[in-house]
């Protein structure tokens, strides 16, 4: 890898270090950050069903941010190979309040109009 490349890959990390946001929401707990996260946060269904909310730099499949929900079992086991959808931001500030308002609606029992909209 040339130098110049090398570089740019680094101030690029730098950049998304410095991005990442303390996002808090009420009655959600935090989740260790991945690498990419933005924000990470376990939303409870009113019955009872838990989600991971998930909004990370997609830069590498073309989109800016991306928010995607993903169920979790057994109270830890988060099932990233069956999320249940995703929807993408263009600006940072956006995928934020995308993130915390995912969350509310989960957190308010409407998930499923949450899905049908990404679907349509």
């Amino acid at each position: 890898m040339p130098i110049d490349e090398a570089m740019e890959n680094e101030q690029r990390l730098v950049s998304f270090a410095n991005q990442r946001r303390n996002v808090e929401i009420p009655n959600a707990a935090p989740v260790l950050l991945h690498t990419d996260d933005l924000a990470r946060h376990v939303a409870i269904a009113p019955n009872g069903k838990r989600y991971v909310v998930a909004t990370y730099d997609d830069a590498v499949m073309g989109n800016p941010y991306k928010t995607t929900v993903f169920p979790q079992q057994g109270g830890y086991l988060t099932l990233v190979s069956l999320s249940v959808c995703s929807f993408a931001s263009q600006t940072l500030e956006d995928a934020v309040q995308f993130h915390q308002k995912t969350v509310q609606i989960i957190q308010n029992g409407h998930l499923d109009e949450l899905v049908r909209s990404s679907q349509g």
